[in-house]
């Protein structure tokens, strides 16, 4: 994880609780002069627009006095969704049994996406199954996962 991005969680993950809802993960995509900042939040009652417009008015309301993102950026607060990306090994171990896609930083065994079946966490890995074959990918290895709804 970036430093840039752990320091956007020490400050946004507090106000995001203190609201009374869960921070489910924190996307930081800084390309050229162009970067957004996605907060996804939760709650068992779901989330409306108005818990969204909450969070990035308080949210906005900390960065702007604590400037920790260098000169334009977007700030987007909304739900997971159905299609929930995952960040962390308790949400991969939430969800065994559902498929998911999984997208990493480097190939490996020659590729970089798999689509398959969260089988469960062993250490700091994800296992997928796809088709018969079971692979352990580190979690530190993962650009991207999403959960594949069933409809």
């Amino acid at each position: 994880m970036s430093g840039k991005l752990t320091e956007l969680e020490a400050m946004v993950v507090p106000i995001v609780e203190a609201l009374g809802y869960r921070c489910w993960g924190i996307e930081y995509l800084s390309q050229g002069r162009h970067t957004l900042l996605r907060v996804y939040i939760d709650h068992d009652d779901g989330i409306s627009v108005e818990a969204c417009a909450e969070v990035s008015r308080q949210v906005s309301a900390v960065l702007d006095v604590e400037d920790p993102i260098t000169g334009d950026y977007t700030l987007e607060v909304s739900s997971p969704g159905m299609d929930r990306p995952l960040f962390t090994l308790e949400q991969f171990a939430d969800h065994v049994g559902e498929q998911a896609k999984i997208r990493l930083r480097v190939p490996y065994e020659g590729r970089r996406n798999f689509q398959g079946v969260i089988r469960g966490v062993e250490g700091d890995e994800i296992i997928l199954q796809v088709d018969e074959h079971e692979y352990l990918l580190p979690i530190d290895s993962i650009d991207k996962s999403n959960i594949i709804p069933r409809f």
